[in-house]
């Protein structure tokens, strides 16, 4: 790019970064163009989404014109894209979240959830593949012609890094058990900046923890014995127990 041409892409970008108010930093590593292009053409409604060189983006962002806007250079990875929004930062991250789509797992990915695999038939021919499947802790045999799993076998746990095998294995069962979507780092609204840490409580993530926090809090008030509206028909409940346990430990003395 020479300096002409690099000049009106800092100058471009920067009109975008002060036209609006909800930007979002993303990390474009391992998203495949088919992927990306297929969000773009979702969202062209309410949201333009750019592939940036990072020091167009960073000259940009300390050129741009506004409050606290500097901030998301601390956040911009090795290949970034960034996107302009009419979304506040919240729905944005939750309308991209649920646009991920399944793909085929690749070396050093990571698993979202256990995979599983179960009992029955395959489309494959018998051969190598049943190796193949061995390895990778699949009991497999030949019914019929054809490969066939003779029992359910867990291959892998959520958090689990795929390996180069079971990669091939995965491909040839046809299962995909990776969800690709654009991993958004940080989002920029009206001044704040919203990091992935916070923007991943919002939906179900958030509603859980409420969950668990209210579950906690109602155990740890039966269990010190502490009247609330809330627990007391438990309270009740607990203390009829203890005194028809006293009761019959009283009866066999």
């Amino acid at each position: 790019m020479v300096k002409e041409e690099k000049l009106k892409a800092v100058e471009d970008m920067k009109k975008l970064i002060e036209q609006y108010s909800v930007i979002a930093i993303i990390d474009m590593h391992k998203l495949p163009s088919k992927q990306l292009q297929e969000i773009k053409k979702q969202m062209e409604k309410n949201t333009i989404i750019k592939v940036v060189k990072k020091s167009i983006l960073l000259h940009a962002l300390k050129g741009a014109q506004k409050e606290n806007v500097a901030e998301l250079e601390t956040i911009i990875p090795l290949q970034p894209g960034i996107a302009f929004t009419q979304f506040n930062a919240f729905q944005f991250y939750l309308t991209l979240d649920k646009l991920k789509s399944p793909t085929f797992a690749k070396d050093g990915d990571v698993t979202e959830e256990d995979i599983v695999i179960m009992p029955g038939p395959t489309s494959l021919m018998p051969g190598p593949v049943i190796t193949e499947l061995n390895k990778v802790g699949i009991v497999a045999g030949v019914e019929e012609g054809k490969i066939a799993i003779k029992k359910e076998a867990k291959i892998a746990k959520k958090g689990d890094k795929i390996s180069k095998p079971l990669a091939s294995v995965l491909r040839k069962l046809k299962i995909q058990p990776v969800k690709v979507g654009v991993n958004i780092v940080g989002i920029y609204d009206n001044g704040k900046l919203f990091k992935k840490d916070i923007l991943s409580l919002v939906g179900e993530t958030y509603i859980n923890k409420m969950k668990d926090a209210y579950r906690n809090a109602l155990n740890l008030s039966v269990s010190m014995f502490y009247p609330t509206k809330e627990n007391i028909k438990l309270l009740l409940a607990k203390a009829f127990n203890n005194a028809k346990a006293l009761e019959k430990l009283g009866g066999s003395k």
